[in-house]
């Protein structure tokens, strides 16, 4: 028990775990910006794309 008190104080007491939980949480942070940023402009492409689709055919026809 007294070796599992030592091992909670010294964990306790870490500064680099709480680091590398806050680097964790930004990561995540940056990764669904990054998605959402894809998916915005994936989205807007496909408006384009089919805007310009649609005004060739109109012009061929």
């Amino acid at each position: 028990m007294k070796k599992f008190m030592t091992m909670t104080r010294q964990f306790r007491d870490d500064e680099n775990g709480a680091a590398m939980v806050e680097y964790t949480i930004l990561l995540g942070i940056i990764t669904v910006a990054v998605i959402a940023t894809i998916i915005t402009v994936g989205t807007w492409v496909s408006g384009q794309w089919t805007v310009l689709s649609t005004s060739l055919a109109a012009a061929t026809a």
